[in-house]
């Protein structure tokens, strides 16, 4: 065959591969707002439209006057790849090359389309709690709530158990107030590095620097985990005793309240962790917006102005993001760099973000661990529920909310919480911090 031939089907095949990569993904992001069938449409129509794309016989193209020809007896064929790109091929040497390039086309379709159908139901999780065990989580946290507030507890113990966390640092960023230099060292979410423009026009929607603490009060955080180990424990009027209850990512309440409560003073997290539908009644909650990259920035800003995301914005975001968020400006919150690196450098000892030759090398903690220490900026004691993972049951729930076992988690690869699980036990053994529901080191139990 032609050499000249060869590379018209390479350029034939890589075109139409990024077009249909780039439509693939686009259903994918969002497939969570449309229904089964029109994601199944959506993909059935992008693959007649390659069937058609392939065996369109024309002698030239009539748009644009492709006369690009390959030496043949035969008529050309031109396809038209996009708007005006179109090359011409040779029928003759090319019907076996087309079928077994449609064959792999459709193969690749269908690998592509099968993690975007559900096709297995989960039954709902079984769990029954032992009433005296629920006994003890309960006493246990009244016990925590009615014993004496110590101010500045946890900041003072961490301090001395991590010497090198000790610098002042602010838990939020705030309209006209001077950002340090050392916030431009590294790329987010360590930093803001070649993203100087963007925040500065990013923090002028928020309001002027308030006070983080009630003076004279000694307050009491809470951070809640999703974790299933709240299912069935009935603390959710409990929880709602303490000063600030700060929620995870996007954590129902709705028919969950008996379980983890109805307020919310802080949620915590970045755009493909929020709840698509909102779910905080409470007039008083502030959103902490947490940036990881480039784009979260642009999306934080359309959240506050109440507009719509850039469709090319769109493209980065993992998962579908929520399009608004029902608070008013004066709501949200910019969480500062500072608080994951010093998360990550000073109390879980990674070693400092490195550039490569693509991107960075960067330890990023989970959002519960960086969410303790900004709580311990909040407020004087802090206390978490809904962490950890018992993997000896791998019947019970891994979250409060879904239908996931336990064992789920063995098939999870993208998180090694090892280094962080060690730091919260020995934050618990301490009395730095205490656990209310025993998933990280359970104080209270009887074995």
């Amino acid at each position: 065959m032609d050499m000249k031939l060869y590379l018209i089907f390479l350029t034939y095949g890589t075109l139409h591969g990024t077009v249909l990569a780039v439509c693939i993904f686009t259903v994918k992001v969002f497939a969570a707002s449309l229904t089964r069938v029109l994601v199944i449409l959506a993909i059935v129509m992008l693959s007649v439209a390659f069937l058609l794309s392939l065996w369109q016989l024309v002698s030239f193209c009539s748009f644009c006057g492709c006369h690009f020809s390959v030496s043949c007896h035969h008529r050309n064929l031109c396809v038209c790849v996009c708007v005006c790109v179109c090359v011409c091929v040779c029928p003759c040497v090319s019907r076996r090359v087309l079928m077994v390039g449609m064959f792999l086309g459709l193969l690749s379709l269908v690998m592509i389309s099968l993690p975007l159908i559900e096709t297995k139901t989960r039954k709902p999780v079984e769990w029954v709690v032992d009433p005296n065990h629920k006994k003890l989580v309960h006493e246990y946290v009244h016990k925590v709530l009615e014993g004496p507030c110590r101010p500045s507890g946890t900041r003072q113990s961490l301090l001395t158990q991590f010497p090198a966390s000790g610098h002042v640092i602010q838990p939020f960023l705030w309209k006209d107030k001077p950002l340090p230099d050392d916030l431009f060292l590294y790329p987010p979410p360590f930093g803001f590095r070649g993203l100087e423009s963007k925040i500065a026009n990013l923090l002028k929607l928020f309001s002027a620097p308030q006070p983080e603490k009630t003076p004279g009060k000694c307050q009491r955080c809470l951070v809640l985990g999703n974790g299933g180990i709240l299912k069935g424990l009935e603390l959710g009027s409990v929880f709602d005793r303490f000063d600030i209850l700060i929620r995870l990512n996007s954590g129902p309440l709705g028919e969950f309240t008996v379980d983890v409560g109805n307020r919310t003073s802080i949620r915590m997290s970045y755009p493909e962790g929020t709840p698509l539908h909102w779910v905080d009644t409470d007039p008083h909650t502030l959103f902490v917006a947490v940036v990881y990259k480039r784009v979260d920035i642009s999306w934080i800003s359309a959240m506050i102005n109440k507009l719509a995301v850039p469709l090319w914005d769109w493209l980065f975001f993992w998962q579908k993001v929520p399009d608004q968020i029902p608070l008013e400006p004066s709501r949200f919150r910019l969480l500062n760099p500072h608080v994951i690196r010093q998360t990550a450098l000073d109390l879980l000892k990674y070693p400092p973000p490195r550039p490569r030759l693509w991107g960075w090398d960067q330890n990023v903690p989970t959002l519960g661990v960086s969410a303790l220490n900004l709580a311990s900026l909040l407020c004087d004691e802090v206390s978490l529920a809904g962490f950890g993972y018992n993997l000896s049951q791998q019947e019970a729930p891994l979250h409060y909310y879904d239908h996931l076992p336990m064992s789920a988690m063995l098939q999870e690869k993208m998180h090694n919480v090892d280094r962080e699980t060690q730091l919260l036990q020995s934050l618990v053994r301490a009395g730095t911090i205490t656990d209310l529901t025993g998933g990280i080191h359970c104080t209270f139990c009887k074995s």
